[in-house]
């Protein structure tokens, strides 16, 4: 191990949130058969840990652990409930920093970014502690003579979540405290390169008074831990982060046992600037919109409108502002960390080499970068056609492609034709055409001269093949709920 990656080891002072064994039942488990998987650092390839791989039968256990829990931990007044998620997300915030380091060691990205995803984690414990309280819904009146009529929100049982590595902190609470606010029992299985701050987080949920079974994290393969759950009739709802591909397969596998589906898949952002638009400010935001976590986001801005009256103005600062980004090893706190893996890396290149093929320009960056085999250059494409394959897919890394377009019908025409519905960016300062322009795009969400619009309070979620349902809000834990009507009649 490099002496960066002891030394950032040294530096988390509670020891005990380094765990590299799976927890089910109240119990830290090794696999039976002592089976493991190497974890390692994004930034340097040194070893971290060796995780517990466990197997299918084992994986079978823990949903057995949360069903047995379920009727205890739903029987519970939502106050209990709540008291055990405030606590455990007070926990996050005393433990902020290591879990950050931790983070930045699986992860890669740059140490400011891991501690903000850090405070966007606990920002769902928190909501949700809050939300246990009032499940309410609107009540009904009766239709029928002397009958009294109530609907009543029930857990719907034993939720399975499957987490993604570019969000191991944040993608893990906004569906785990929603489904336990809700009075269901889970069990989660983290993405193989990030499982160290899943784990953490079970350790500060142990330390909260979670009950034994009521919150599983099972590490391993995912193609061993995963059919389990879809297959089984005692998982009533499974919530996915990760791409449209897999969660095809989910909504395949899971279709026998007619589960709840929460599926949050692949983006393909546009961001459109309109003239008139504050150059400046669209700049700085599309800078964010881009390059956070290196790139490696759902949400990420993947193609780049801009009207032709200001092309040349943006591509020119867009361009500097790309440069000035400083790359390096997430505890040095760069803007631009490492990528998760050579795939990834792979995909820049093919990108890029392409979208020159079909008469792009490269403004800056287009190659690995000296740092290592994982660190990809932050790279400006200009005049990028849309036949290139950035353009149609998503990119997911530090690569943007920035294109002309000469009206707003064609842009709003464009930047619909894509498969991907999760979020669209709008920069113009002509509330008339904001408004146009937000309701004829066919994206789940929208923001307008901003980046930043995720948040505990918001329901979080795309259209299309972007995924089903919600996270986040109110409507994010009644996703794990199932509506009840009663009709009585006193006699």
């Amino acid at each position: 191990m490099s002496e960066t990656a002891l030394s950032a080891r040294r530096d988390i002072t509670d020891k005990r949130l380094l765990r590299s064994f799976s927890y089910i039942d109240g119990k830290w488990c090794a696999a039976t058969s002592g089976a493991t998987f190497e974890v390692s650092d994004p930034a340097s390839g040194d070893f971290l840990a060796d995780v517990a791989s466990l197997s299918a039968e084992e994986s079978a256990a823990a949903v057995d652990a949360a069903q047995a829990a379920f009727a205890g931990w739903a029987g519970l007044l939502p106050q209990e409930r709540s008291a055990i998620l405030r606590r455990w997300f007070d926990l996050m915030i005393e433990h902020r920093e290591d879990l950050a380091r931790i983070m930045v060691l699986e992860q890669g990205k740059p140490l400011t970014e891991a501690r903000g995803e850090i405070d966007y984690a606990a920002a769902f414990v928190e909501y949700y502690a809050e939300e246990a309280k009032r499940p309410n819904i609107e009540g009904v009146t009766s239709h029928l003579p002397d009958a009294e009529v109530e609907l009543w929100l029930e857990p719907v049982g034993v939720v399975a979540l499957i987490t993604p590595w570019n969000f191991p902190a944040a993608m893990l609470t906004r569906k785990a405290a929603a489904a336990l606010a809700a009075g269901c029992t889970v069990v989660a299985h983290p993405a193989s390169e990030t499982p160290l701050s899943a784990l953490a987080l079970a350790e500060l949920a142990e330390r909260a008074g979670m009950p034994a079974g009521v919150f599983n994290v099972v590490t391993g393969r995912a193609s061993t831990v995963v059919p389990p759950w879809t297959s089984s009739a005692q998982v009533r709802a499974l919530s996915f982060t990760g791409s449209t591909e897999v969660g095809r397969i989910l909504y395949r596998d899971s279709a026998a046992s007619i589960k709840k589906l929460v599926l949050e898949l692949g983006g393909h952002a546009p961001v459109i600037v309109f003239k008139g638009a504050d150059l400046d400010a669209a700049v700085a935001e599309t800078l964010k919109a881009k390059f956070a976590t290196s790139g490696q986001d759902c949400l990420g801005a993947n193609r780049i409108y801009v009207e032709r009256p200001i092309y040349a103005e943006f591509c020119t600062k867009f361009t500097e502002a790309t440069r000035a980004l400083r790359v390096g090893r997430g505890m040095d706190d760069p803007d631009i960390g490492p990528l998760m893996n050579e795939n990834a890396v792979l995909k820049q290149e093919a990108h890029v080499a392409d979208a020159l093929d079909k008469g792009a320009t490269l403004a800056c960056g287009g190659k690995r970068h000296a740092l290592g085999p994982l660190f990809y250059q932050p790279t400006v494409l200009t005049d990028v056609p849309d036949t290139a394959l950035i353009m149609r897919e998503e990119t997911f890394g530090p690569v943007a492609p920035i294109t002309a377009f000469d009206s707003e019908e064609e842009v709003i025409a464009r930047a619909n034709a894509t498969e991907y519905g999760l979020v669209a960016y709008v920069h113009s300062l002509d509330p008339r055409r904001i408004y146009r322009v937000s309701r004829a795009l066919n994206f789940g969400m929208v923001a307008v001269n901003r980046t930043k619009v995720t948040g505990a309070p918001i329901p979080f979620g795309g259209t299309k093949q972007s995924g089903l349902g919600r996270e986040g809000a109110r409507l994010g834990m009644q996703e794990f709920m199932e509506l009840k009507y009663v009709c009585r009649d006193w006699g």
